[in-house]
């Protein structure tokens, strides 16, 4: 075991401390990554302050990790030492269940490791990227582009595969309509991947507040919600949405902008339920769907294509000192559009 620097949370009520974590030391199969920069999830703060369920504390959350390896085991074969690299949400999955074979460790039918709070396989309780190291599987270890930096690519590691999968999985480009709701971490990256992908984008955000700089970003069109006349005047018109937000919504209201087998799919996770008429589904054989991050596979396929258009996080960088009142302004949505901390400073 060594120890290391972190960020932890003593309780769900107390703000973040640094503390001194242990990692394990490094097996035959792991890599020890020093981290360089780790991003601030909307999740992390979710997960810390107990909203998702009961956590074990002190906990140190990040799940958005980029760094450089600087010690492989004896019998890792993708990484080597100097390499950059990331870790996302996940470290770990059975490996042998249908899911993981098939490249969907996020679905792992035996549940997934996560990259913190969850139990390790040596039984402790996993430590996220709030520190100067981290050991990982080199499995669940990811390869940064040099076409990318390393501040702008952590936010990938979560906020990017959250918005990338969806729209590859629906057919998000040339000829497609697609409608993003929310202009937050995840939804500025949904923005920038769909266009990307050749879409036709359209941001629906509560107000115009940030109009312009959902065009700058890339969308061809800005709409708020909070005028009703929105929803007559779009009503039927995209082919998929990908809702980001993590607030409870009236979805039967979103579905009815979809036309003709077009889809709505939740990445965001609001505590409430969202009830849905099957009426709203019926009347255009519409689909309300939800989707996690991704595997690793399709991990990684998200970091090239990134990387060969130039596609990174809008980011703000922060000291390790200011992650407490970090948190507070992603509560007040005073963020744009991803905090990410500089671990040098742990």
């Amino acid at each position: 075991m060594s120890r290391v620097t972190a960020y932890a949370a003593p309780s769900a009520t107390e703000d973040l401390v640094p503390i001194t974590i242990e990692r394990r030391d490094v097996g035959a199969s792991d890599v020890l990554i020093e981290i360089k920069y780790s991003g601030i999830c909307h999740s992390d703060i979710h997960t810390v302050r107990g909203d998702w369920g009961q956590v074990s504390y002190p906990l140190a959350p990040g799940h958005e990790i980029a760094g450089i390896v600087t010690k492989v085991g004896s019998a890792v074969t993708r990484h080597a030492v100097g390499d950059r690299v990331g870790v996302g949400c996940m470290v770990n999955s059975c490996g042998q269940c249908a899911n993981c074979q098939a490249g969907e460790e996020q679905y792992c039918l035996r549940g997934n490791t996560g990259t913190y709070g969850a139990i390790d396989r040596d039984g402790t309780m996993t430590q996220g990227g709030y520190s100067t190291h981290i050991v990982v599987t080199e499995d669940f270890v990811l390869r940064i582009p040099d076409a990318l930096e390393l501040d702008v690519a952590a936010p990938l590691l979560c906020a990017g595969i959250t918005t990338f999968s969806p729209l590859r999985r629906w057919g998000a480009g040339p000829g497609k309509n697609v409608a993003i709701v929310g202009l937050g971490g995840l939804g500025h990256m949904a923005v920038k991947i769909a266009c990307a992908m050749g879409a036709t984008v359209t941001v629906l955000s509560q107000s115009l507040k940030k109009q312009e700089d959902g065009l700058r970003l890339g969308a061809d069109h800005y709409y708020a919600t909070s005028d009703e006349a929105t929803f007559s005047e779009l009503a039927g018109s995209f082919d998929l949405i990908i809702n980001t937000v993590s607030a409870s919504l009236d979805i039967n209201a979103y579905l009815q902008l979809l036309g003709l087998d077009g889809t709505l799919v939740s990445v965001g996770a609001p505590a409430e339920p969202l009830p849905v008429q099957a009426s709203s589904l019926i009347g255009a054989r519409r689909t309300f769907a939800g989707s996690m991050i991704g595997g690793i596979r399709e991990t990684q396929q998200m970091l090239d294509f990134c990387a060969e258009r130039g596609i990174g996080s809008e980011i703000e960088v922060i000291a390790a000192s200011k992650i407490n009142e970090a948190y507070e302004r992603v509560l007040a949505s005073d963020v744009r559009y991803r905090f990410v901390i500089d671990a040098s400073t742990f």
